[in-house]
């Protein structure tokens, strides 16, 4: 791999999407997994003269683990957090800490080497910022959405007096959050008002299922899943859930859209899968850091490919292409 291009992409790390400062303190959150990016993106920030720390810990076992309790309490001490890891931190209490204590956090998850030289890290942010700002508003301001697809998807979810959130890729200010590659909005469902059914037939990052062989199919009632059908990446999502004894897994946590132009696929790469363009995704279990009340053991997102997109009736996205942009 170009040693000279992995730089380049570590650079719009920290310049275009933290727009890291001369003396700024700096934490790169990473794990033995991801160490080759997180010790580009230390080296790219050093390089603008911040004070750059690097902590290194085990994996975490489930995306939306907490972080070592070391590692939490660095990251309350940090102007910039920037975490390369192999399981998301993103929806960890000690995120959700470091942000309200003014840091601002930039997720990195399962990023490899690869993705530093090409694909969705070279999207044009500033151009998609206002579009991505305009679609969180949008879910802002709707109180009801409807999903449907070719696949089966049928599910309405309510949305009354959440707030949208925009991540562009840009995170410049105080307690702000955006993950990479995503170019997301997203808005935390009201607890207990999604119900229907959905058929995934994009990809599922998490949980090490990546690109989906075969749809998985969720019945959802009162806001939680009631059955989920579909091969062995259902029946990894279900094993899962059994290990932890909390009916917080099963929990509708979020309604997301993919807004990268760069990422017009879904190939297996976790960040690439979250902001391929076009596709909606729900997250189920923790919604405490999106806007909602719920904080569950584990949480993880899974894709439709070719969604239509209601919001007070207002068709916003038909068979994965927006319509207002």
């Amino acid at each position: 791999m170009d040693s000279v291009q992995e730089m380049k992409g570590a650079s719009i790390v920290v310049d275009t999407c933290a727009g890291i400062q001369p003396g700024e303190d700096v934490l790169v959150v990473s794990d033995w997994e991801v160490a080759d990016v997180a010790e580009r993106v230390a080296a790219a920030a050093n390089e603008r003269d911040a004070n750059v720390t690097m902590t290194m810990m085990d994996p975490r076992e489930y995306d939306g683990n907490e972080p070592e309790p070391s590692v939490a309490a660095a990251m309350l001490e940090a102007d910039v957090i920037i975490t390369p890891v192999h399981r998301s931190i993103t929806h960890s209490s000690a995120t959700a800490e470091a942000k309200e204590a003014g840091a601002r956090v930039i997720s990195m998850v399962k990023f490899t080497d690869e993705q530093l030289v090409h694909g969705g890290l070279y999207a044009d942010y500033e151009g998609m910022r206002p579009h991505c700002e305009e679609m969180a508003k949008k879910f802002g301001e709707a109180d009801e959405a409807r999903i449907t697809s070719p696949q089966g998807t049928d599910v309405t979810v309510g949305l009354e007096g959440r707030d949208g959130n925009a991540h562009p890729g840009i995170a410049h200010e105080s307690g702000e959050f955006t993950a990479l590659v995503h170019i997301e909005a997203n808005i935390s469902p009201v607890e207990g008002t999604t119900n229907g059914t959905v058929v995934f037939d994009g990809a599922i990052p998490n949980l090490d299922i990546g690109v989906l062989e075969t749809p998985v199919t969720m019945e959802i009632e009162d806001g939680a899943v009631t059955s989920v059908d579909g091969g062995k990446e259902a029946d990894r999502i279900a094993n899962v859930w059994a290990e932890h004894d909390d009916p917080a897994v099963y929990n509708i946590a979020q309604l997301a859209v993919g807004m990268n132009p760069e990422c017009p696929e879904f190939n297996g790469w976790f960040s690439n899968d979250h902001g391929r363009y076009g596709n909606v995704h729900f997250g189920i279990g923790t919604s405490s850091n999106l806007g909602g009340t719920t904080r569950a053991p584990v949480h993880f997102d899974a894709m439709m490919a070719e969604p239509t997109l209601e919001l007070d009736g207002e068709v916003v996205l038909e068979d994965g292409e927006f319509t207002f942009f």
